[in-house]
Order: C-alpha cells, then sequence, then structure tokens
C-alpha cells in the first residue's frame, strides 16, 4: 500500500516507534477493535509482564488484520492505552519487533483501568490496503 510518512522539522522526532503522521491516497481501510493480551482461549497472557502482555496484543492485532487481508505494514494509526506510563520504553522495544520502518501514527495514553484487572495493555488499529 503507498503511503507516505509525515514529518516536519517544526516538531520533535518522535521517541518511540511511531511517525508524526501519515497520509494514504486510497484503498480498503480496517478498524481493529481494541486488542488485548488475551489468547484464543481467552486467558491472559504474561500477567505482570508488559513485554509479554504487549506481544500477546499484538499478535492479536496482527491476527485481525489478517483475517482481513491486510498486515502490519498497512497499519497507518494505532491507539494504545496502557496503565503504567512508566512500561512506555519496554512497550516500544516490543513494538520495535513488529514495526520495522514507516511507523504508524501512534497515540499513547495511561487509563486508569481495563477491561481486567491483569490487563495492562490495549491497542486497536487502523489499516489502508489496497
Amino acid at each position: 500500500m503507498p503511503k507516505e510518512i509525515i514529518h516536519t522539522d517544526k516538531l520533535a522526532t518522535p521517541t518511540g516507534i511511531m511517525s508524526q503522521g501519515v497520509k494514504v491516497s486510497a484503498g480498503h481501510i480496517v478498524f481493529a477493535s481494541g486488542q488485548t493480551a488475551r489468547d484464543a482461549t481467552g486467558a491472559i497472557v504474561g500477567v505482570g509482564d508488559i513485554k509479554a502482555q504487549t506481544r500477546q496484543t499484538l499478535d492479536n492485532v496482527k491476527a485481525v488484520l489478517e483475517a482481513a487481508g491486510a498486515t502490519l505494514e498497512d497499519v497507518v494509526k494505532v491507539q494504545v492505552f496502557i496503565t503504567r506510563v512508566a512500561d512506555y520504553a519496554d512497550i516500544h522495544a516490543v513494538r520495535s519487533e513488529y514495526f520495522k520502518s514507516d511507523y504508524p501514527a501512534s497515540t499513547m495514553v495511561e487509563v486508569t483501568a481495563l477491561v481486567h484487572p491483569d490487563m495492562l495493555i490495549e491497542i486497536d488499529a487502523i489499516a489502508v490496503i489496497p
């Protein structure tokens, strides 16, 4: 999918696995609902481990995208909800395993709770495929 990574010198370079913005011209849009660290059986993976939960969450996002004919390379925007902003560096370390270049636009917000007390992260995504 042709996507243009937006960068302006009027802003600081992002410190994480994200772009300042992404421009796409056309295609089919896939909206992946917020995914958490639940495996296929519904069990929460990596209780207390933000890296394990981030991996499972991104694997779940990837599975939704694949079911729609998209890949992580097609992602133009993610929203990340976390319960501890102090986990930022660990989350981005894992994100770098999934997003290699032309990073999506991204929002990360600390929240007081997710749908289960053992969940540390939730990610939704928007992808555009030709």
